[in-house]
């Protein structure tokens, strides 16, 4: 597996080694070994489909507070998304900030978002479908999210405003930076 670091630590794109042959090809999609020796999460308590319908539709920015804060790894296996986190880590150097890549089943990569990171997407084409492993259970009183167009970020969608998003995503109160009145 190669793990590519973006600008945001610990936020990485993983791509896993393809096997081909005459059949097509396989890849492993987790090897906590190789997760491991970078000192990444490896436990996994929930692996998780998504689809979305709609082509522009935002799902997210979600995290969980403590003591369920989680680590995902995401996947497009169907259609595309423009995958997103931000960085809600208080002493990071990247506090605040954002980094979004695409992902489809044709580049085949994968995004690792670590624990007090908040993460999202939005579809880029029509009938997409995300799979997402987690490292922790979903626990609904420690559901927490920033919302996808919260000046704080200033996060650059590539489709711009959501042809569609859930009355929860869309509003989530403005965020307040640690140390803001």
């Amino acid at each position: 597996m190669t793990f590519t670091e973006t600008k945001i630590p610990g936020v990485l794109l993983v791509s896993a080694d393809v096997f081909r042959d005459d059949r097509g090809s396989f890849e492993p999609a987790w090897v906590p070994e190789a997760f491991a020796r970078r000192g990444l999460e490896t436990q996994i308590a929930q692996g998780s489909f998504a689809r979305t319908r709609q082509r522009g539709t935002i799902r997210g920015m979600h995290f969980q507070a403590a003591p369920f804060e989680e680590a995902k790894l995401i996947r497009a296996i169907a259609g595309a998304v423009y995958d997103v986190a931000v960085d809600l880590r208080p002493g990071s150097p990247t506090y605040c900030q954002w980094v979004g890549v695409e992902l489809t089943p044709e580049n085949r990569r994968m995004l690792y978002v670590p624990h007090g990171c908040a993460h999202g997407y939005q579809t880029l084409v029509d009938d997409t479908e995300v799979f997402y492993i987690v490292s922790a259970a979903y626990s609904p009183p420690h559901q927490r999210g920033v919302r996808w167009n919260d000046p704080a970020f200033g996060i650059d969608w590539p489709l711009g405003a959501p042809a569609q998003i859930n009355e929860r995503d869309a509003t989530f109160p403005d965020f307040r930076p640690a140390g803001s009145p």
